[in-house]
């Protein structure tokens, strides 16, 4: 079975026969997959503003639509982190956004507002996905009535405080016959 793994290997390296099933969790696969698409229409956006101010009838507003795309990829970067909750949150606040901006372009003189009607409907669904996934990676935190665990007997050295301190003077008056550090 090939496995894409195997390019970047050197001739000494071992091969992947089987990754396995992955760890991953769905929420966390969403959220990756937001991610990437976050970053892709950013990029659009960022460097085709025309275009997509053309398609929606919104011409004028390029600079506007550089700006949600510069939005667009930090999200996605974010959504892409470890704190990946952050960054599906920005996406939900991006959805509103843009929803906002869309609304303003559906004026009965805008030709294209079947456009923006259609870029609504995909926002909306976008936006589902985009508040589904930032509640389900949201930090669990543990119950009220979980209890919680103390350790006020354990000192953190393995053969217990007073065997530190045995050590401490042994070394103390080592040095002090010697002169010498130990």
């Amino acid at each position: 079975m090939f496995h894409f793994g195997n390019i970047v290997r050197t001739k000494g390296d071992p091969k992947i026969v089987d990754s396995g099933t992955s760890l991953a969790r769905p929420e966390d696969r969403l959220a990756r997959a937001l991610g990437w698409f976050s970053i892709g229409l950013g990029l659009a956006e960022l460097f085709a503003p025309r275009r997509v101010t053309e398609t929606l009838g919104m011409e004028g507003h390029e600079t506007l639509v550089r700006a949600f795309g510069a939005r667009e990829i930090i999200s996605g970067i974010m959504s892409l982190s470890v704190d990946k909750n952050a960054g599906l949150w920005a996406r939900v606040g991006g959805d509103g956004l843009d929803a906002a901006a869309l609304i303003s372009a559906l004026t009965p003189d805008n030709p294209k507002k079947g456009n923006v009607a259609l870029a609504l409907l995909m926002i909306g669904g976008i936006a589902m996905l985009d508040y589904r996934a930032a509640q389900e990676t949201k930090p669990k935190r543990p119950s009220p009535k979980a209890r919680r665990r103390l350790y006020p007997d354990r000192s953190g050295f393995p053969k217990g405080l007073a065997a530190v301190k045995d050590r401490a003077r042994q070394l103390t008056n080592g040095q002090a016959r010697t002169g010498a550090p130990s």
